[in-house]
């Protein structure tokens, strides 16, 4: 196998809902160079809020301005500048998009990526380059009569889940497309490309289109994950001509090609650096996580929380998605995804511990594990899994030991009864509290009792995960699991995540790992170009492993069995009660 050449280095991006990272690594795999831009407060005059828009008109239509995200590149390639990276020893670059974000280019602007002129920022050449200036993301509820037609035009959703990875989700991008086709037909039909985020920033990179790549193609309800080809029964179920604005699927690992010269007369990249092909958020933490033993588990604390796994043969259904693996030909990885994650852990905090992480830990430590039968379902946005609307319910158990169901009872409650051992600043304001949050506004969490709060929350999103996994056939208990995302650097939320599924809890040294994978598969990429044929990623870094940036180490144990096996318990009597939520009141 080709070795990475000595002194260079590889690029990797991370182009999320609420910031654009990068990451460096040296041939040794190690992180020489961090940076970030975060939309809302580097570029304020977006006025976007955790980077989004949220339209007040459209009722879950949430979408990103597209410029954004340029003017964002040009900022951090900027600030590297600045710090001091040397651009040409980057032997290549890749990097990881939003999954599910697309990007609507207009008619003719292939010519505009081929001749970008190094004397001017990008922003100034892309103003008028799209035909739709705001981006649908994986946020967006707002298509649910396109899920369901796209559903019943493939033969049903069991049908479309066999075919493409997963049942019609409202934040894909294919019933996005339909939408647009059928609400707009003058933005699709001038419309030349449609990209996803991931091929969208590879394009800029590559100065031409850059293909969807199989890994972020999967999460669209328009490919076929066994063949990797587009899957014409639901490309005809979308829109008109859709193939063709869409392009060419590729591998993960292939090259898009050579650095566009707008990058390497402007910033002085080598000619030769290589432009991997990006690919979602998920894909790329699986490769920053080196997820490559089935058992093992990695879960992503970030806006939206995700729980990934791998497979060879895995059987798709009515939740949760099957991808192609992004560094394995042959394949999958399985995910379940949270959209409410951490920005409704915040909300939470904000309300029950003073804006603060530090008050909100000490209150769930305070709290026994299980929560004394207290049960949360909290949605600060439409929920995925299960497909809930927004609002939030509480129950408790009553003659809930964790022994068995026999005999125990839930009663919905307003309010958890509060703990007499907790006080709280008067000057707390107390605000309305409904059973049933209005769609119209920010949901309400403020209660009286913030340790139970506090606890229900993160203990019904763990518990929700452990079921859910359970259910779509990964292990549990898991091997170990190797936590990310923002919220991984917390050990108080570690330590119930390890509690909950009665499993060891790791954790990487950068708890970004999209961007890290990302510049890992950059790595990848240029030692597959250089043998000429698909190498195992695993023989990329296993001399490396412990010794670099990729290495985790174990940051919470699991505790007692008798606690495990109660939590399973409660994970049952949990369920039970989602699905009756989701007969009542579910999108689906």
């Amino acid at each position: 196998m080709a070795a990475l050449p000595p002194g260079s280095f590889f690029l990797g991006f991370d182009s999320s809902t609420q910031s654009l990272k990068a990451t460096v690594l040296d041939s040794n795999l190690n992180v020489i160079q961090l940076d970030q831009i975060h939309f809302d407060s580097d570029l304020p005059h977006y006025k976007t809020k955790d980077g989004v828009y949220r339209d007040p008109s459209d009722s879950g239509r949430i979408v990103s301005p597209t410029l954004m995200w340029i003017e964002a590149l040009d900022l951090v390639l900027q600030r590297l500048s600045k710090s001091g990276l040397d651009f040409g020893k980057v032997a290549a670059l890749s990097g990881s998009g939003q999954q599910h974000g697309s990007v609507y280019w207009k008619n003719g602007t292939s010519s505009l990526l081929s001749s970008l002129d190094p004397n001017k920022p990008l922003l100034d050449q892309f103003r008028n380059a799209f035909s739709i200036g705001e981006s649908p993301i994986w946020m967006d509820s707002s298509t649910t009569a396109q899920c369901r037609e796209i559903e019943e035009a493939v033969g049903g959703a069991i049908e479309l889940a066999r075919i493409t990875g997963s049942r019609g989700y409202e934040r894909f991008t294919g019933p996005q497309i339909k939408k647009i086709f059928q609400k707009q037909p003058e933005v699709y039909n001038g419309t030349e490309r449609i990209s996803l985020v991931s091929s969208f920033m590879a394009s800029i990179f590559a100065g031409k289109y850059a293909s969807i790549d199989h890994a972020d193609g999967a999460g669209m309800n328009l490919m076929d994950i066994e063949k990797r080809t587009w899957s014409k029964v639901a490309l005809e179920a979308t829109a008109p001509g859709l193939e063709e604005k869409l392009g060419p699927l590729a591998p993960a690992y292939a090259i898009v090609g050579s650095i566009a010269s707008y990058f390497i007369e402007r910033y002085k990249f080598n000619k030769d650096c290589l432009v991997v092909h990006w690919s979602g958020d998920n894909p790329n933490s699986l490769a920053g996580l080196t997820l490559s033993v089935p058992g093992d588990l990695g879960i992503s604390l970030g806006t939206s929380d995700t729980v990934i796994g791998i497979s060879s043969d895995p059987k798709p259904g009515l939740e949760g998605h099957v991808f192609p693996n992004p560094v394995d030909t042959k394949g999958y990885m399985v995910m379940l995804c949270y959209k409410n994650g951490s920005l409704t852990r915040e909300e939470v905090r904000n309300s029950c511990a003073q804006s603060s992480w530090e008050t909100f830990n000490k209150l769930l430590e305070q709290t026994p594990p299980l929560n004394g039968g207290k049960l949360g379902f909290y949605y600060k946005d439409h929920e995925i899994l299960p497909p809930l609307p927004i609002g939030f319910h509480r129950y408790i158990l009553q003659n809930f030991s964790g022994a068995s169901l026999e005999g125990v009872k839930e009663q919905e409650v307003k309010e958890f009864d509060p703990p007499s051992e907790v006080s709280y600043p008067s000057e707390r304001p107390v605000l309305p509290v409904s059973p049933t949050a209005s769609t119209e506004t920010d949901i309400l969490f403020v209660q009286n009792n913030p340790k139970f709060q506090i606890r229900a929350i993160v203990e019904g999103q763990f518990l929700s995960m452990r079921g859910h996994a359970e259910r779509f056939g990964m292990p549990v208990p898991p091997k170990r699991i190797i936590a990310t995302g923002g919220a991984s650097t917390n050990q108080s939320l570690l330590k119930s995540m390890a509690s909950v599924f009665g499993c060891g809890v790791y954790t990487v040294q950068r708890p970004d790992s999209a961007s890290l994978g990302a510049a890992l598969r950059a790595a990848h990429g240029w030692i597959c170009s250089k043998q000429g044929s698909f190498v195992p990623i695993a023989d990329l870094y296993s001399d490396k492993l412990e010794k670099s940036s990729l290495s985790c180490k174990l940051s919470a144990s699991p505790g007692s069995n008798e606690v495990a096996s109660k939590y399973g318990v409660l994970m049952k009597k949990r369920m039970e009660i989602e699905k009756r939520l989701v007969e009542k009141l579910g999108r689906y």
